[in-house]
């Protein structure tokens, strides 16, 4: 039965980049116009916003506790899985 090890250790690792996905990189609250993600800087021009960037790469802004815009696109399959084992690594 061992044929199938590698497959089932390459599914293994792919059920474990989904979860990682869901998890927080980073968080940033400002109300700056220069975020090198940035398309969107009049959102600040009333007040703060915060963003979230997951660790799939996809970035959530909020603004007063309400979803206003997403930057990116959230990685997935074999691309998530790769940046989950770049990342895992370190």
């Amino acid at each position: 039965m061992t044929q199938y090890d590698d497959l089932v250790e390459e599914q293994r690792q792919a059920n474990e980049a989904v979860e990682w996905a869901k998890g927080v990189k980073c968080v940033h609250m400002h109300q700056m116009k220069s975020m090198w993600y940035d398309d969107r800087p009049q959102d600040t021009d009333d007040g703060p916003v915060m963003d979230i960037q997951y660790n799939n790469d996809l970035i959530i802004r909020s603004k007063n506790g309400k979803e206003i815009h997403r930057f990116g696109e959230a990685k997935i399959g074999i691309a998530l899985t790769h940046s989950y084992l770049r990342n895992k690594s370190r």
